[in-house]
């Protein structure tokens, strides 16, 4: 497994910015979009996560999850892109991207796609995974879910 590492800044300069896409759209989302936003000649290693909306919440034994309603903080943009910046500065990313849905979601609708190109996989699925993981912790996006039992619950996404 690998870790973070940091290019020299010196190999950078002359880089693209590795940051590709970064959005948090009421439309639906597209893997084919996120996909090619990080296509890198330099990269070797493509990591993509998609997060979708599931029947329920963490306990399956729990009452079925009917729909999901994201909202953002007028933030979080900002806050997304810090935490993109991080990663980027943690790894050697040629390209990333992460894209988040926010308004009405129903079971199986795509809520986030984040990927990241590097050379190596090990580094793109570190890298990804990290940034899921913070994105998750980190940016002001909050869920509302309904469930089938009629009851309803606010989920933050961040400490």
């Amino acid at each position: 497994m690998t870790g973070p590492t940091s290019t020299p800044p010196e190999s950078r300069a002359d880089r693209a910015e590795p940051i590709r896409l970064l959005a948090i759209r009421d439309t639906p989302l597209s893997v084919d979009e996120v996909f090619a936003a990080v296509g890198h000649e330099r990269a070797g290693g493509t990591a993509l996560f998609v997060g979708t909306v599931r029947d329920h919440d963490g306990d399956a034994k729990g009452p079925a999850v009917t729909s999901l309603a994201y909202s953002a903080h007028p933030s979080a943009e900002g806050e997304l892109r810090r935490v993109a910046e991080k990663v980027v500065a943690d790894f050697p990313v040629e390209a990333l991207a992460a894209v988040h849905r926010v308004g009405d979601l129903g079971v199986g609708d795509l809520a986030v796609i984040v990927a990241v190109a590097c050379p190596h996989r090990g580094e793109a699925f570190d890298a990804a995974r990290r940034l899921i993981d913070d994105l998750k912790r980190e940016v002001p996006i909050w869920k509302h879910q309904s469930f089938a039992d009629g009851t309803q619950e606010w989920v933050g996404a961040c400490a």
